[in-house]
């Protein structure tokens, strides 16, 4: 047994105050007052908050690696070690638009991952490559397609956390109720299509909105679009990208006031650049991507990702947007949990993993743990 003490906890919903965190083996065992005699203690400087580790839904990749190039076990670890390092305990890795083979590759990857027990790789999200071609952003327009009824049913057999994000406008209400019917966990993103056809996709099944007000149709007075569907529905989920560069902090505000911090959740969207010393660009699909100011983008300016960690989401949402703390630390621990239906994870309390992020004032990660094994 150890123990972590802390005179501010955060349990994935909010602040509870000072505690002892008691782990045994890889699982939270008690959360006492005061450390029980006995145990191995870590006692965290005052002030330092501790959260339960990082969720992140969209991750390309990390440490030089981009998971759509190396779309095997070993590129998985790599880009898992990388994030964990910087407080991200569970990930999606992250296939942008792959071909079929690719796409075989990679879901034989992370089963394999899930099998060995691979720490950090939780499933997977498959980004396409059943997108608009009018809001495709940086993905390939080659790449783009509608899938088949083979494409369906490959998903639909893919490891028991698959999200996948598609386009309503390309994937019908009767392929996406199927999907949902098998577990998979269905968002809408890059989509150029209208409320009403938002709409009858959220009537199907799906769940979501991947990278909210990015690569959609946007919100104007006689026409919703997506952002204006994701914002008016009262239970779908919405992921977004709070780097200051991707959204602005006004409208990351509104979507927190609409949809609150239960059913907004952080993503990193990061690439390759993210856990290298020093960070550069990268190469996707035969384009090269630079790294200037905190942006990546192609030559044309387009916007490739993010250069972007959990623990900067968190700060960038709680000092550049305004979130209250605990606001931002929810969207980043319990929301992702419960979008993907983690339930052993995204909270601190007996019996769930012990997967933690200790905190200093500035949000800066100072300690790690993942399945009570502490990295930093």
């Amino acid at each position: 047994m150890i123990t972590i003490t802390t005179t501010n906890l955060f349990d994935g919903t909010g602040f509870v105050g000072p505690r002892a965190v008691v782990i045994g083996g890889d699982r939270i065992a008690d959360l006492p007052d005061a450390p029980p005699p006995g145990a191995t203690a870590t006692l965290l400087p005052p002030g330092t908050i501790l959260a339960p580790g990082f969720i992140d839904m969209q991750v390309n990749g990390g440490d030089g690696v981009l998971f759509n190039d190396s779309p095997t076990l070993a590129g998985l670890r790599r880009i898992a070690e990388a994030h964990a390092r910087l407080g991200t305990t569970s990930l999606l890795p992250t296939l942008i638009s792959p071909t079929r083979a690719v796409r075989r590759e990679g879901v034989a990857a992370v089963r394999a991952a899930l099998a060995a027990g691979l720490p950090g790789i939780a499933g997977i999200h498959l980004e396409g490559p059943y997108l608009a071609r009018a809001r495709r952003g940086i993905h390939p327009a080659e790449a783009l397609t509608a899938p088949t009824d083979e494409d369906i049913a490959f998903v639909c057999g893919g490891p028991p956390v698959c999200l996948i994000t598609v386009a309503p406008e390309i994937v019908s209400p009767e392929r996406i109720a199927v999907l949902v019917d098998a577990g998979v966990i269905v968002c809408l993103g890059h989509t150029d299509a209208g409320i009403e056809t938002v709409a009858a996709a959220l009537t199907a099944g799906a769940q979501g909105f991947t990278h909210l007000f990015n690569a959609m149709s946007q919100l104007s007075g006689r026409a919703p679009g997506a952002v204006g569907a994701a914002l008016d529905d009262q239970h779908a989920f919405a992921s977004i990208i709070a780097d200051g560069i991707h959204v602005h902090p006004a409208s990351v505000r509104l979507a927190w006031l609409t949809l609150g911090s239960g059913r907004l959740a952080l993503v990193s969207d990061a690439m390759p650049s993210v856990g290298t010393d020093p960070p550069s660009g990268f190469v996707l699909n035969g384009r090269p991507i630079a790294l200037a100011n905190g942006r990546l983008t192609d030559a044309a300016g387009t916007l490739a990702g993010a250069h972007l960690s959990m623990a900067g989401a968190v700060r960038c949402a709680s000092t550049l947007i305004g979130l209250p703390r605990a606001d931002a630390l929810r969207m980043a621990t319990a929301t992702p949990a419960d979008m993907l239906g983690l339930r052993d994870r995204g909270r601190i309390a007996p019996g769930l993993r012990a997967d933690l992020v200790a905190l200093d004032a500035d949000l800066t990660v100072v300690a790690v743990w993942q399945a009570g094994r502490r990295l930093v």
